[in-house]
């Protein structure tokens, strides 16, 4: 992905370093937080992390690493490249989009949904609109989930983008208020139908970043395999060693991977209306 050629969002908000926390958890944790994470939940449902001894200090704000550094800088180009995407999208349906801030942090961070810790990992949060991440957490997908590269990165953004473009075009509400009427069942099956469309909405982004030459050989794939990393069915296998379709609230592996390419060879938000669709 040549995203240093690409132009930097002024939408991003450094907050790393001022957390002033100890986070717990091991393992268990950070599946927790993939869990969280890609099934699109709520962080204010998840045990609040501890809050560090006051006499160990606090972190200064500076940057955590050079890693990091390079990571901000490479975040900052994707969201200015999902900008670019959905402002000309919406301008097409006659909208105004409003892009999402998308906010560092190291340890913890006060969000609209409460206080959430790493273990949380990146998360859309609907009732401030912003993005949150933890750049930390890319070396868990690199490492844990086997999805390394860039474009893979890049996805995890692209896809809670699409959760933010959804809040915009009233749909997570419509499913929201759906939910609360029906049982846990059909509600997952909601959940699932919610989280796909945001699959295919970061293919459609792909889709338009393809065409502007932003992409390179090999990019696809590292989305695609970041998809299939993170499905339903892997993770519940990882965690609990069996699969339980009934509590799916994302699609398996083969279906994100599919409503992505989808997204991706289509670049057409109306192809993307997971709610009608008969099979997933």
């Amino acid at each position: 992905m040549r995203w240093r050629d690409m132009r930097q969002s002024g939408n991003v908000e450094d907050r790393r370093g001022m957390g002033g926390m100890a986070v717990g958890g091991g393992i268990g944790s950070v599946i927790i937080a993939l869990i969280v994470y890609f099934l699109g939940g709520d962080p204010s449902s998840l045990p609040q992390p501890q809050q560090a001894d006051p006499r160990q200090g606090t972190q200064s704000g500076r940057s955590v690493n050079p890693e990091e550094d390079t990571l901000k800088g490479f975040v900052s180009a994707v969201l200015a490249s999902t900008e670019d995407v959905w402002a000309q999208e919406f301008k097409e349906m006659r909208m105004s989009y409003q892009a999402p801030p998308l906010v560092l942090f190291s340890g913890q961070v006060q969000s609209a949904c409460g206080i959430a810790g790493s273990a949380v990992g990146p998360f859309y949060c609907p009732t401030d609109s912003k993005i949150y991440i933890d750049l930390s957490f890319y070396r868990e997908l690199r490492s844990r989930f086997g999805a390394p590269g860039d474009f893979a990165q890049a996805y995890v953004i692209a896809h809670e983008v699409g959760h933010h473009v959804q809040n915009l075009l009233g749909i997570s509400d419509k499913v929201h208020a759906a939910q609360n009427r029906r049982a846990s069942t059909s509600a997952n099956e909601l959940s699932v139908r919610l989280g796909l469309q945001a699959d295919f909405l970061a293919g459609v982004w792909a889709h338009h970043a393809q065409k502007a030459g932003v992409l390179e050989i090999g990019d696809v794939e590292e989305a695609m395999n970041a998809a299939s990393a993170i499905g339903d069915d892997r993770l519940q296998q990882q965690t609990q060693g069996r699969v339980v379709p009934d509590a799916f609230t994302h699609g398996t592996s083969e279906q994100r991977a599919r409503w992505f390419r989808k997204g991706l060879q289509s670049g057409d938000i109306r192809d993307g209306d997971t709610f009608s669709a008969d099979e997933l």
